[in-house]
């Protein structure tokens, strides 16, 4: 697309967006995206925000992974900041992370304004 047609299109479409990401706020959010960017993480973060919270005893038989495997998920989720862990006992329980999810939500919300996205 040529620029003059990348401003055309700025000046006749309504944004899909509330505002463009700044750098330190694309920082902050690449991590998050990047950690569901695998489709067993992005399963598991599912089932976890599907509950107020779940234990791994709970997440593994959904998966044809070893116990292992499903732990470094796990831990990619929990470094990236989208869940919380306990331990009780010999088992690991999880939740969501609001803040997180709120995080993610803001960037995917799309305004009101922006309609279908097409010019009336």
């Amino acid at each position: 697309m040529s620029k003059q047609a990348a401003r055309d299109a700025v000046a006749c479409c309504a944004p899909i967006a509330a505002r463009p990401l700044g750098p330190d706020q694309a920082a902050v959010i690449a991590p998050l995206f990047k950690a569901l960017g695998d489709p067993i993480r992005l399963r598991l973060m599912s089932m976890i925000a599907s509950v107020p919270e779940v234990c791994v005893c709970d997440l593994t038989p959904a998966f044809d992974l070893s116990g292992p495997t499903i732990s470094h998920h796990l831990k990619v989720l929990r470094e990236a900041g989208l869940v919380d862990a306990d331990r009780r006992g010999t088992w690991v329980w999880y939740r969501v992370r609001p803040e997180a999810l709120r995080q993610l939500g803001a960037l995917l919300e799309i305004t009101a304004a922006a309609g279908d996205g097409h010019p009336a």
